[in-house]
């Protein structure tokens, strides 16, 4: 047993075992308290990666094959970590003030039991230990969406969440059980090596289950055409639980399909790379056909756009796992391995922005509860730093300067499919980008335009001269409320990330150049 190997995620899980039973006996006034547990239980599980970048390590392995191993600690799984422990902790210093409104232990035990699977699943191996991974984060995490007593919306996200999730975990353990029955294994590593010699009546067996067992992954994803839980879901939720989902859901989908794809079903790329290339164009093009379609005015129709951005940005992630399959020496140690950093890469620095984006938007959600993108405009007025910091992340989403992270990694994704011959996805990513620009600078542009003051009386009516005029009444715009520290350091925290990623994007780029296998 190695102890250190399984460190991020076991911390992460005892943190959330001591906070449930701390809410027991912790008075309501010492509640705030929870979250501090939580927060420093996430900072130390991301600690412990520290002594992990060295060598591989595997734990959990047959004592017939010391090779077949459940859990293994490689660059990868490292990435994928810190962006889910990292993605947790900032949703937990979103939440802090948000966490008063909901019952306190329960929200960072799930929370943080939710964090614990989305860790594990990376490291896995075997189909079994993906498959509860999978469900420890996705469990807790429809209970988060719920968790607003007496909110007929959240409830209603919740179930739908729920009931659409729960369908595509049968079907994927349906593949499942099909890929067992004709390998005879759950391991990654031999259902690869055995794939390619199933016997001929049992291939399309073998099809169906490699097919069948994508399918949850890509659910996770958000891809097209399972995305549709997603905009109800994001508006239905406590608005940090929306920027969980958007960065930490989709790392368990992405990783996950990696793993089953890349690693257990190389030999199968005939069939599930053409399957990942359509989903890539069709959920791109759909996410931004949603986003294009939310009204200024409708109420909470910002969590929408970045909820459907989020369903568009699925699409490019798709992009460097479906190029995976085609070329020389596709597989986890080929070409596929390498292409595969693109992703990863890319998932990195949406990760970041999109959750600043997510806390700038839970700042303006403090007096502006209806959430529209009206509600926006003149925001530099009022706060101009908030104000900076959203229009950049909303420049980095749209791959334009200053946002150079974001530039380079559209660019390497569309260098993916242009090296596995996939001309004609590179072309719908293309235009796909192009759309996207008009709704991420409609927003941006709407930051810095003047905030709307009080209707002007009609010139055809004359004014009393007479009569004095009682000072106006403070509108809604010039109305502003204190900063929550915790939702400032957030922003700062995403914002100098974002900076700095922007300034060396090689400090992320630098995956897609090498396998992380």
């Amino acid at each position: 047993m190695d102890w250190l190997a399984v460190a991020p995620p076991t911390l992460t899980a005892v943190t959330a075992l001591v906070v449930l039973v701390a809410d027991l006996f912790v008075p309501d006034r010492r509640k705030p308290l929870l979250g501090g547990a939580a927060i420093a239980g996430l900072l130390a599980a991301l600690i412990t990666l520290v002594p992990l970048r060295g060598d591989d390590r595997s734990t959990f392995c047959l004592t017939t094959d010391a090779g077949a191993c459940s859990y293994t600690a490689d660059r990868f799984t490292l990435v994928i970590q810190l962006l889910v422990l990292g993605g947790a902790l900032l949703t937990a210093l979103i939440s802090l003030h948000e966490s008063r409104k909901l019952p306190a232990g329960e929200y960072w035990f799930l929370l943080l039991a939710s964090a614990a699977g989305a860790a594990l699943l990376p490291a896995s191996r075997d189909l079994a230990t993906l498959v509860v991974a999978l469900e420890v984060a996705s469990l807790p995490a429809f209970a988060l969406v719920g968790l607003r007593r007496g909110d007929r919306r959240s409830s209603e996200a919740a179930l739908k969440f729920f009931l659409s999730s729960v369908t595509a975990t049968a079907v994927t353990l349906l593949g499942v059980s099909f890929v067992y029955a004709t390998t005879g294994t759950l391991h990654l590593g031999r259902i690869a090596g055995r794939l390619g010699e199933v016997p001929g009546p049992l291939t399309t067996l073998a099809a169906v289950g490699v097919v069948l067992t994508l399918i949850g992954f890509a659910f996770k994803m958000a891809a097209a055409p399972f995305h549709f839980w997603v905009p109800d879901t994001y508006v239905g939720a406590p608005l940090p639980i929306a920027a969980y989902l958007s960065v930490v859901s989709k790392a368990v989908g992405f990783s996950g399909l990696i793993l089953v794809a890349v690693v257990a079903f190389p030999s199968y790329g005939d069939v599930w790379g053409p399957v990942l290339a359509v989903l890539a164009a069709l959920t791109m093009t759909v996410g931004n056909a949603g986003a294009l379609r939310q009204s200024a005015t409708r109420a909470r129709s910002a969590v929408r756009l970045l909820a459907w951005s989020s369903v568009a940005q699925a699409g490019y992630l798709l992009v460097p796992i479906a190029a995976a399959a085609y070329g020389t020496g596709a597989g986890a140690g080929g070409l596929g391995g390498e292409r595969i950093g693109s992703t990863v890469a890319y998932a990195l620095m949406y990760a970041v922005v999109n959750l600043g984006a997510f806390a700038v938007a839970a700042l303006v959600a403090r007096t502006k509860p209806l959430n529209r993108l009206s509600d926006y405009r003149g925001l530099y007025a009022r706060r101009p730093l908030a104000a900076l910091a959203l229009g950049f992340f909303l420049l980095c989403l749209a791959g334009l300067p200053p946002g150079i992270v974001g530039l380079f990694a559209k660019v390497t994704v569309f260098s993916t499919a242009v090296d596995a011959g996939l001309g004609w996805l590179a072309v719908v990513m293309a235009v796909n980008v192009v759309i996207a620009l008009y709704y991420y600078l409609r927003w941006t542009a709407v930051l810095f335009q003047p905030a709307e003051e009080g209707v002007a009386p009609s010139p055809a009516t004359p004014v009393p001269t007479t009569t004095p005029t009682p000072a106006p009444a403070p509108t809604p715009a010039s109305i502003t409320t204190p900063t929550p520290i915790p939702v400032t350091i957030a922003i700062a925290l995403t914002a100098v990330a974002g900076l700095a990623l922007s300034g060396a994007p090689q400090l992320v780029l630098r995956f897609a150049n090498t396998s992380l296998f």
